[in-house]
């Protein structure tokens, strides 16, 4: 194939399965997400994310909803984890990121899934909330590729992730695409659970930046490596929208790949939340495309308009 993916060379020279080991020895008193709750998962104990040694897979196969550069014509090979080191009240999918509904798999299945997809003809291995089961995915990995695997690998997450884990992430995932939720830590406190959003997020955005820069596609526009940032609108702008847009213009990349989605609609506990109960306008979306547009963004995905 003319694309090689990063983790091929890691796995050449011995270093992915080092990183494997580095990753397991966190679980032991967790660290691997901002949260820092140190359990010990490798004893059995569930984290703070509800997941102890073996990650959960809620499903997997052939994603044709993803953004264009990632669907292609034969789907982004997705793996939807279980749970979540989020707690969103408005999350679409608790059922799987909150009530944890999917089966417990060694690294032995779970490379084999990645294989699987790679027979099905994905594009990619798109790697759906991965933040809180980076050890088990690099196991995983380490495996598959020795075994044949050769598709980029997309982290797609939620974007609450710790530097020391992105580290050993560095030269094996091709395209990040992380969200980004909230410029207001309070808001941020209320809505998921979580006080210091915004300056992990920033920080990951950034380091994922320095990873890989911004996203490039091939002939066929089929992205094989780079940046993709997603950011959903709330109701009445609880997102912080305006400074979301600011950052990635000013700090991360006129050129940065952005999804600036529309779909928001009251799910979950959101009812219990006036401000939440009610989904996103046109005029609001309109606002936020505009405004995307006006400080410099050039790369604007409105491929889920629901208008």
């Amino acid at each position: 194939m003319d694309f090689e993916p990063a983790y091929r060379s890691l796995l050449m020279n011995g270093e992915l399965e080092a990183r494997v080991a580095a990753a397991y020895l966190r679980l032991a008193a967790c660290d691997i997400c901002p949260r820092q709750c140190r359990a010990d998962r490798l004893g059995g104990e569930l984290g703070e994310c509800r997941t102890g040694r073996r990650a959960r897979v809620s499903s997997y196969g052939p994603h044709h909803g993803e953004e264009d550069p990632l669907r292609g014509t034969r789907g982004s090979g997705t793996i939807f984890f279980a749970c979540c080191n989020l707690g969103c009240v408005f999350c679409q999918n608790a059922e799987i990121s909150q009530v944890g509904a999917g089966q417990e798999v060694e690294a032995q299945a779970l490379a084999a899934i990645m294989l699987e997809l790679q027979d099905d003809g994905c594009h990619n291995i798109n790697l759906v909330s991965p933040t809180h089961v980076v050890p088990q995915i690099l196991a995983a990995l380490s495996i598959a590729a020795h075994a044949g695997l050769e598709l980029p690998i997309v982290y797609n997450s939620g974007g609450y992730d710790a530097l020391d884990t992105l580290a050993l992430l560095d030269g094996v995932v091709d395209i990040y695409m992380p969200d980004m939720k909230y410029a207001d830590a309070e808001i941020a406190r209320k809505y998921s659970g979580v006080p210091d959003y915004p300056q992990f997020n920033r920080a990951a955005v950034r380091e994922m930046q320095r990873q890989v820069g911004d996203l490039w596609m091939d002939e066929a526009g089929i992205a094989r490596r780079g940046l993709l940032v997603r950011h959903l609108l709330l109701p009445g702008g609880l997102a912080g929208t305006e400074q979301v847009l600011r950052f990635l213009a000013q700090e991360i990349s006129p050129q940065v790949y952005l999804n600036l989605m529309d779909q928001y609609r009251p799910a979950y506990q959101a009812g219990r939340y006036p401000e939440l109960d009610r989904p996103v306008t046109r005029s609001e979306y309109q606002q936020a495309l505009e405004l995307a547009r006006s400080i410099g963004l050039k790369r604007l995905d409105q491929r889920f308009r629901r208008w």
